[in-house]
C-alpha cells in the first residue's frame, strides 16, 4: 500500500523539465462537457485524446491501420494532454498528491491482444512524471471505436493538495 498523503520530494514540474518534456496546449472540449472537474481533493478528467490544437495526431484502430507502437505513442500523447489539462486546472502539477486511477480505452481490431503494451505509453509517462510512489491502478479496454476515429482515449482520477 502506498501512502498518498504528501507529494514526492522532487515535484512533477521539475521532473518534466529534467526529462525535457514539453506538454501540448491544454485540450478543449469537442462537445458539451469540461475537461476537468474537482470534487474535494479528487480531480476527475474527461477522456483525453491524442490531439494537439484539436487536430488528431493518430487515426485508426490499433492492430489494423496502426501498429502497437503507434498506439503506445498515441496513449502517451493522450496522457500528455491530460497532464496539460491538470496543469491548466490546478496551476501546477506539483499539487497532485496521488494518481488514483488510469483508464486507457483502445480502438482495436477484434483479434488484437497487446492492450497492456499500448496502455503502458500512458502509464510509463505518469510514472516518469510523478514517480513510482504514485503508480496507479488502471483499467485497459479494447473498443470497436472511439471519438473522431482516434485510437486511444485516456481517463484519469487524481488526488490533489488543497
Amino acid at each position: 500500500m502506498v501512502d498518498r498523503g504528501t507529494a514526492p520530494a522532487v515535484g512533477a514540474e521539475q521532473r518534466l523539465k529534467n526529462l525535457g518534456i514539453t506538454l501540448p496546449p491544454p485540450p478543449t472540449p469537442f462537445g458539451a462537457y469540461v475537461e476537468a472537474v474537482q470534487i474535494g481533493r479528487l480531480l476527475f478528467l474527461s477522456g483525453m485524446l491524442p490531439v494537439i490544437d484539436r487536430k488528431p495526431q493518430f487515426l485508426g484502430r490499433v492492430g489494423g491501420e496502426l501498429e502497437t507502437e503507434e498506439g503506445r505513442k498515441a496513449a502517451e500523447l493522450a496522457a500528455m494532454s491530460a497532464l496539460s489539462a491538470v496543469r491548466d486546472h490546478l496551476g501546477s502539477l506539483d499539487r497532485v498528491t496521488g494518481v488514483a486511477k488510469l483508464g486507457v480505452y483502445i480502438a482495436t481490431e477484434g483479434d488484437f491482444r497487446d492492450h497492456p503494451k499500448v496502455a503502458d505509453g500512458a502509464s510509463e509517462l505518469l510514472l516518469k512524471v510523478f514517480g513510482p510512489e504514485m503508480l496507479s491502478g488502471r483499467v485497459v479496454l479494447g473498443m470497436a471505436s472511439l471519438p473522431l476515429g482516434l485510437p486511444v482515449e485516456v481517463e484519469l482520477v487524481l488526488e490533489v493538495a488543497e
